[in-house]
């Protein structure tokens, strides 16, 4: 494709030539401290991508975790369970006060797994406890 474009860098410090150039943003299976900014609403990493985005990018989110096999790893990000209350409650407010409107959120059913075409997804869709959510966002209008 000729208009995409991959880079490497920490999601808080995206280079400023990247400034309001994406059409959409994809984090689909994040781990590690990139997991927990999305996954708690982090406001630096939120406003970092928000500032990536062009007016009316979309921002999917897909994380997909298993509360047993991936326990240490919850444990040591400090995440809470991905539960819709969580979701509406704590993650979309945190969003919204970022710079986005939250189009869609909520859950994946396992058969769903395969229309997401990656890798990951089919490797995890043998994954009894494990649970997918999901969350699009807009771009919007940054008030000052």
């Amino acid at each position: 494709m000729p208009n995409i474009l991959f880079i490497q860098a920490a999601v808080e410090v995206l280079p400023s030539e990247l400034d309001g150039v994406a059409d959409e943003v994809h984090i689909h299976f994040p781990w590690g401290s990139l997991l927990r900014a999305v996954a708690t609403g982090n406001e630096t990493v939120l406003r970092s991508l928000r500032r990536i985005c062009a007016l009316g990018a979309l921002v999917e989110i897909i994380i997909g975790l298993d509360p047993k096999r991936d326990q240490s790893e919850i444990e040591a990000l400090g995440l809470k369970p991905l539960t819709n209350e969580f979701l509406e409650r704590t993650l979309v407010p945190r969003y919204e006060a970022s710079g986005f409107e939250v189009l869609e959120k909520g859950g994946l059913a396992p058969s769903e797994w395969p229309k997401l075409r990656t890798s990951w997804a089919k490797r995890l869709q043998g994954g009894e406890g494990r649970s997918l959510i999901y969350l699009i966002a807009q771009a919007r209008e940054v008030q000052s």
